[in-house]
């Protein structure tokens, strides 16, 4: 890769950095602006910003390389996430949104749990903002190895400087911007892969037709590639790609940005906005790895890591300059998730653990500075785990997902639909969904002489159990029901009075 490509990384490095710069001035005044910006966030910046903090370079790198080796079957995770993320805004976003600010303005999902439920024990908040420091802080590590690797692969530079460069650059505008600046970085990032995901597939295609090559090569591949059901495909295995989709409800990095829109009516648009963006740029995925894998077929191309197949294009296939803005489009895709949950679990060691156990009375000022050393130390923390290249921080990322999509998606569902959820039954329902999927992954049990998550992905049984346990014990169990039955009517309301203004 030549001075021309590092030339456009360098512009958009610059660009991010002018965005942090511009929201430290603009909303950092108090906690509030700098974890939630203030519940002002425009419904296109939000859909954008829930959207590129959700994909990172799975969008670009993850599923184009498993389309390129099994074809359109592997299509089916993006069918399951495009589902979930619709339900996700249509039943998840509106009700959040309203009740997290009738909960006494609640701005992260411990501090609404705590709230909804009235948990004077704070066992949930504590239980909660555990797992997404934890969890958060091994995604990031994960989001800063890839930066590290796409730099030494891209331009032959070492690996750790490349961790450098990454995290340093997420770091500066998160930790002075807050949620403003990862918000509009992340719309910034968005548009960024949009773009990208439209224009190399598009290309690709071009000079293929162009060449006469694509005729011949797509003839030359096996028919089973462009079937979405391929010979050997079980019911089992097809739930288990669906079930991605299942994930969206407990991710609080993306469920966060529902939080901040800045009216109920707003959501409406953020969804319209939302799921256009996705449906494109999934498209744009799967036909980078058909069409790229057409290429690679026509031009006796050997594609070492298939995953690589979008950096191989925009090498190969682009001037310099455009290769250097189509790999920024990976870094946007890897940074704009590292920012995020680099902010969320900065606001839940600030709101969660300092501000409701060593200072309750702490100034705005405070907590604002307590948030940007949050956001330091989480950094450290994940640049250090990921200092090692050879570490299986990554084989843990994958299961995260799940972790999250467990723990809290039947909770947060059920905080929002049914009156009777007790705060016991969130706790429990909260454990069970968390246990559930370490036993899925790390129980020495076998079915049929595979392993629990090769017969199934985790999240399903996860998912399904931590509802039933929250179901069950919220049923038997009713020392704190009335409490939280009438707060649970009070937002309802409110969120019928909102409904109501919208027409």
């Amino acid at each position: 890769m030549n001075i021309e490509a590092m030339i456009s990384l360098t512009a958009y490095f610059a660009l991010m950095l002018g965005i942090g710069f511009y929201a430290y001035r603009k909303s950092t005044s108090d906690v509030s602006e700098y974890m939630l910006g203030g519940r002002k966030l425009h419904p296109a910046v939000g859909a954008l910003s829930a959207g590129a903090s959700d994909m990172s370079g799975w969008m670009l790198m993850g599923l184009p390389g498993a389309v390129f080796i099994s074809g359109f079957s592997a299509a089916w995770i993006a069918v399951g996430l495009v589902i979930g993320a619709y339900l996700n805004y249509r039943f998840v976003a509106p009700r959040l949104r309203v009740f997290t600010e009738m909960a006494d303005d609640a701005i992260t999902i411990p501090d609404y749990f705590e709230k909804r439920f009235n948990d004077k024990t704070r066992a949930l908040r504590v239980l909660s903002s555990v797992v997404i420091v934890v969890f958060f802080t091994l995604y990031t590590s994960a989001g800063i190895v890839a930066g590290g690797k796409l730099f030494e692969a891209s331009f032959g530079l070492d690996y750790q400087l490349g961790l450098f460069l990454t995290a340093g650059v997420v770091v500066a505008y998160t930790l002075f911007g807050g949620f403003l600046a990862v918000s509009l970085t992340d719309f910034v990032q968005g548009c960024i892969m949009f773009l990208a995901l439209i224009i190399v597939p598009l290309v690709t295609y071009f000079v293929l037709q162009g060449a006469g090559d694509l005729s011949t090569s797509m003839a030359s591949i096996d028919p089973s590639y462009f079937t979405w059901w391929p010979e050997g495909m079980t019911v089992m295995a097809l739930i288990s790609l669906l079930a991605w989709g299942l994930g969206y409800f407990g991710q609080p990095h993306i469920i966060v940005r529902f939080m901040a829109i800045r009216t109920l009516k707003d959501i409406a648009t953020a969804r319209y906005i939302g799921m256009g963006w996705m449906i494109v740029t999934v498209i744009g995925a799967v036909m980078t790895g058909i069409i790229g894998f057409a290429y690679s077929q026509s031009q006796d191309l050997e594609v070492g890591d298939p995953e690589t197949i979008f950096i191989l294009l925009s090498q190969i296939l682009f001037h310099p300059y455009m290769a250097g803005f189509l790999l920024a489009a990976i870094l946007a895709a890897i940074m704009s998730t590292i920012s995020s949950q680099l902010l969320v679990s900065s606001s839940s060691l600030t709101e969660d653990f300092y501000r409701t156990f060593l200072r309750k009375d702490a100034s705005q000022t405070e907590l604002v500075a307590v948030g940007r050393v949050s956001v330091l130390l989480v950094s450290l923390a994940a640049i250090a785990l990921a200092f090692d290249r050879s570490s299986n921080i990554l084989s843990l990322v994958g299961n995260a997902w799940a972790g999250f999509g467990a723990a809290f998606g039947p909770i947060i569902l059920l905080s929002l639909y049914w009156k009777r959820l007790s705060r016991e039954g969130a706790l429990a329902g909260m454990i069970v969904g968390a246990v559930t999927v370490l036993f899925w992954l790390y129980a020495p049990v076998q079915i049929g002489g595979q392993s629990l998550s090769n017969v199934i992905y985790e999240i399903v049984p996860g998912f399904f159990l931590s509802g039933l346990a929250a179901i069950l014990v919220s049923l038997f169990v009713q020392p704190s029901r009335s409490l939280v039955e009438e707060r649970f009517l009070t937002m309802e309301k409110a969120m019928d009075d909102g409904h109501k203004a919208m027409f």
